[in-house]
């Protein structure tokens, strides 16, 4: 127990947002007691989900079955070319993939590739605008993300229209992108990189055949139980754990179970919030006709999805509460729990620098909602019916 306790401790020291989340959830047990209810309103598609996404792309990590993005980044010569060929990558999955999966693919990859070319300077402003072209390129799709997917079935507007609404929101973001980069390196944009060492892409072993084939296989099914949003997801997690228990079990020892539980926490809180009648009475008399500045706030608190889901029943302007619920990642880490799974990707990676990553995306991440927090604000007013 002793051991156990220490090894607790250390591991709440070094993940500051697993603590934020974990007194966020004792907190809100404490002011709404728990009960029947709270298990059966938490998440767990999006947690099996998760699950299942931090596995496989572990795998792919370790068997190097992302070589052809490797390669194929290999081809962008300067490292604005670079960094747009990775930030528009995460921008266009992310309309098919949900935000969170772009980022699992990418983030890494631009870590690998930009410590390879020695840029590691860069690391940090370009995964930041990863986060925001994740963030504004999956608003496009009803399923591009957990909010729009809630929202547009709420809705009843057909995707055609959906999309219709949220393209000039996804358009503006893509331009702004591409100035950030171009400030970025506004006196390097003309300067080659150096290539890429015979080391960055690793050989496939014969012997390792197997478990490629079986990652491979794995991972076009959690993309399909994505895309289709099927009700079976349940099997589809069971599958994920038989394949990977069939090829590889140690890969389970490499899972970032952390983020798993940062997020169970946050699904607690929000759960336990929205489910006190005192909030909702507050609610009822002060979301309608706000609800765009609501949505932009309360998903500081408890994130934009479980702010979608707690605001929609005292919404009058559906408008308003989506584009706020997608302009409210660019705030904070906790606006967007995609922002989380950044975040945790990088600190895996560099442990003991999350002030440093929380500094320089917050920077990043206002620069860009200055610009685009009117403009959305008056495209609200726009209406979806």
């Amino acid at each position: 127990m002793i051991v156990f306790m220490k090894k607790l401790t250390e591991t709440i020291k070094k993940e500051p947002m697993l603590l934020v989340s974990l007194i966020a959830a004792l907190v809100s047990l404490i002011i709404t007691p728990p009960d029947k209810g709270l298990l059966k309103n938490i998440d767990w598609h999006t947690l099996g989900t998760l699950f299942m996404m931090l596995t496989i792309l572990e795998g792919f990590k370790q068997e190097s079955l992302f070589n052809p993005l490797i390669k194929l980044s290999s081809n962008f010569k300067t490292m604005a070319t670079l960094s747009l060929f990775f930030i528009f990558g995460v921008f266009f999955t992310s309309m098919f993939v949900t935000n969170d999966v772009s980022l699992i693919i990418f983030v890494p990859l631009t870590i690998l590739v930009f410590r390879e070319l020695k840029r590691e300077e860069c690391i940090l402003p370009v995964i930041s605008m990863e986060n925001i072209a994740a963030i504004r390129g999956s608003l496009l799709m009803p399923f591009g993300s957990p909010q729009n997917l809630f929202l547009y079935q709420q809705s009843g507007v057909n995707a055609l229209r959906f999309m219709l609404h949220m393209s000039p929101l996804c358009v503006g973001s893509g331009i702004l992108l591409i100035v950030f980069v171009l400030i970025m390196y506004r006196k390097e944009l003309k300067k080659k990189t150096a290539s890429f060492s015979g080391n960055l892409i690793k050989e496939w072993r014969d012997e390792d055949k197997a478990k490629r084939t079986m990652y491979a296989i794995l991972f076009v099914l959690i993309l399909t139980t994505i895309v289709t949003r099927t009700k079976f997801w349940p099997i589809a997690v069971l599958l994920v754990i038989a394949g990977v228990f069939a090829v590889n079990r140690k890969l389970f020892k490499s899972v970032d179970y952390v983020l798993l539980v940062t997020f169970l926490c946050f699904f607690i809180f929000s759960s336990s919030v929205s489910s006190n009648p005192v909030v909702s009475t507050l609610l009822k008399k002060a979301v309608a006709g706000n609800e765009y500045w609501w949505a932009i706030g309360l998903s500081q608190i408890i994130s934009n999805v479980p702010a979608s889901i707690v605001l929609y029943p005292f919404t009058e302007n559906f408008a308003g509460l989506i584009y706020g619920a997608d302009t409210a990642g660019l705030c904070s880490l906790i606006g967007s729990l995609a922002s989380v799974i950044n975040y945790r990707i990088y600190v895996r990676e560099y442990p003991g620098k999350g002030k440093d990553f929380i500094k320089v995306f917050t920077l990043i991440s206002w620069a860009f909602f200055v610009i685009v927090v009117i403009p959305g604000f008056l495209l609200s007013k726009w209406p979806f019916m």
